[in-house]
Order: structure tokens, then sequence, then C-alpha cells
């Protein structure tokens, strides 16, 4: 029987109308961002001159907060909102279909720290061959360096802080709304649709995992947040609860937001590099058992609320197809 949405969708149904939110809502963000970013902007500055204009207002400490809440505009337009109005769409109004409910318990949510440790634990050898490979192509490398120096130039400029205030806003803005938008978009919206379409979870993961990691727009370490996005996907998949994702994924940033606020006290100068686990080639392999071993007891600790969950959905399907 061919897979269709409460509402009646096919697969390639649904994921068209995602593409399309996902087009226009793009528009939208840089409609936003332009708007937002023609604060800084002097009122003679010609064409030619707005994006010097942009990167050098951005640079002021003055500045640093209004740059932060772009950041907040522009992903809450481009994930949540788009992931939010497909469901709506295609399943209805009922949030419970993009994963929030309340079977979560404390066991969940602390191997699922533990997970998005483990996964980290890769991340630094798998940059190190990311780097080791591409630096075999000129082109890809002048082009992955290039990208590395951008985001660690918007690092630098996000990572000032002065006070408590400003590390509760940034791990507010930084830390815990783009894991919010981020999970409800590539693993509620995205990945939920491609498992339940293709009927092949892994494949489904794997696919919007390497999305995940394409969007954040980094070559080395692509392969460690596309590792990240899979333990991430297979997070939701097992627990079926948007909560243990986004709170997990909030605890990963949150500390990266920390470290950043500790250095920024110290007057260091700030590399992506220094907020990494510095780690041998041998701890993927070690990450690796400890991944297994840690989804076997998430498995365990998930079995009840998967229940719950699944008779909850039953009740709301069936009083769907009673309307």
């Amino acid at each position: 029987m061919q897979y269709k949405s409460n509402k009646g969708f096919t697969g390639m149904g649904q994921l068209g109308i995602l593409l399309l939110l996902i087009g226009v809502c793009v528009i939208l963000a840089s409609i936003v961002q332009i708007v937002m970013g023609m604060q800084f902007i002097p009122k003679n500055t010609g064409f030619d001159g707005i994006e010097k204009a942009i990167m050098e207002a951005i640079k002021k400490p003055e500045n640093i907060n209004l740059m932060r809440w772009m950041q907040f505009f522009s992903t809450f337009i481009m994930f949540f909102v788009p992931a939010f109005i497909y469901s709506w769409i295609c399943n209805g109004k009922n949030v419970f279909w993009l994963g929030f409910n309340k079977y979560i318990n404390g066991f969940q949510i602390m191997i699922g720290f533990l997970v998005m440790f483990s996964a980290n634990l890769m991340a630094e050898p798998l940059a190190d061959f990311s780097k080791w490979l591409v630096g075999h192509f000129n082109q890809l490398n002048a082009l992955a360096l290039s990208l590395e120096k951008t985001y660690n130039e918007q690092v630098m400029i996000f990572s000032k802080m002065n006070g408590a205030s400003d590390l509760f806003l940034s791990l507010f803005i930084m830390a815990f709304l783009p894991a919010l938008f981020e999970e409800v978009f590539f693993r509620a919206a995205l990945q939920n649709l491609l498992v339940n379409w293709w009927k092949k979870p892994m494949l489904a993961i794997a696919v919007s995992s390497l999305l995940f990691s394409l969007v954040h727009g980094s070559i080395f370490l692509f392969l460690s947040r596309a590792i990240l996005g899979f333990a991430l996907g297979l997070l939701y998949y097992k627990s079926k609860n948007i909560w243990v994702n986004i709170i997990a994924h909030f605890l990963n940033n949150g500390i990266i937001v920390v470290m950043m606020f500790i250095f920024s006290l110290q007057n260091k100068k700030i590399d992506v590099n220094d907020v990494e686990l510095k780690t041998e080639w041998w701890f993927v392999f070690l990450a690796g058992g400890l991944l297994f071993v840690l989804f076997r007891l998430f498995n365990r600790y998930s079995e009840k609320n998967l229940v719950m969950i699944q008779n909850k959905q039953n009740q709301i399907q069936s009083e769907v197809e009673s309307q």
C-alpha cells in the first residue's frame, strides 16, 4: 500500500510541499537579513559598498546582539517555519506529529547527552582525515580553507561576551534555538517523512544527516557533522520524542558557548579548533563501541515510552479518520 499522510498526501507530494516551503522561506529569510542588515549601513553608502559596510559594522561590539537576533530570525524562518507549516498541511495542527510529546524520562536525556559526547570523540580524527583527503585537490582545498576562515571570523564575532547576561542570551540564541529549529526540521519533518515513505530507516537517517551536515557549510567538518547528525537521527528514531534531540543538541551547543565565554573573559583569540575535543585516530573505534553500548541502553529505557507514543498515535489517527 502506498504511504500517505493523515491528510492524504503521498510521500512524493509531501516532499514537494516541503521543498516548496523551503524555497519560499529561504527567500524570506534573505529579505529579513537584508532589512536587518540595512540598520548597519550609513545612509550615503553606495550599492557596491553595502557588503563591506555590513562586515565592518558587525565587528563592532555594540552590534553583536543585533547580529545574534539576525541569526535567530534566519534559522527560525529557514528551518522551523517550513517544518511547522509542512506538518500542519500534511498531518494536521497537532504538534504530536513533529515529535512533541510528554513521553520522556531522565535516562533518555542522560544517555542522549552521552551519545553526543561519544559522537564528538570522532570529530578531530575525522576532521584530520578530511583535511588530508581534501589537500590532494587544490581547488577544493582552497574553498575549504576559505569556508573555514569565514566560519572562524563569525565565531570570533559571536563569541564576544562580557558577563552573565551575555552568556545567558548566547545560550538561548546560539545554543537552544538552533537546536530546536534544526531538530524540528531535519529529524521531526524531513527524517520522519523519509522513514515513513521509504520504509528504510537507516537510509533515511543517513540522507537527512548528510543534508544536516551540508547546510553547516564546512568541508573539513563535513564527516564529523554527518556522524553527529546520524547519532541525532538514531536518537529520534528510537525515542519518537523530539525533546530528547533538542535537549541533547542544546547541551552539545551549550558546552561550546560556555567554552567561548571562558575564552572571551580571558581575552583570548578564539579559533574553532580551540573548542574541539583533541583526540587520536583510535578514538573513532572507541567512540563507535561506546555508541553501540549507549544505544542498547537507550532502547531499554525507551521501550515503555514508545508503546505509549504508539497508542497515542493510533488514538489521534482514529480521531482524524472519524472526522
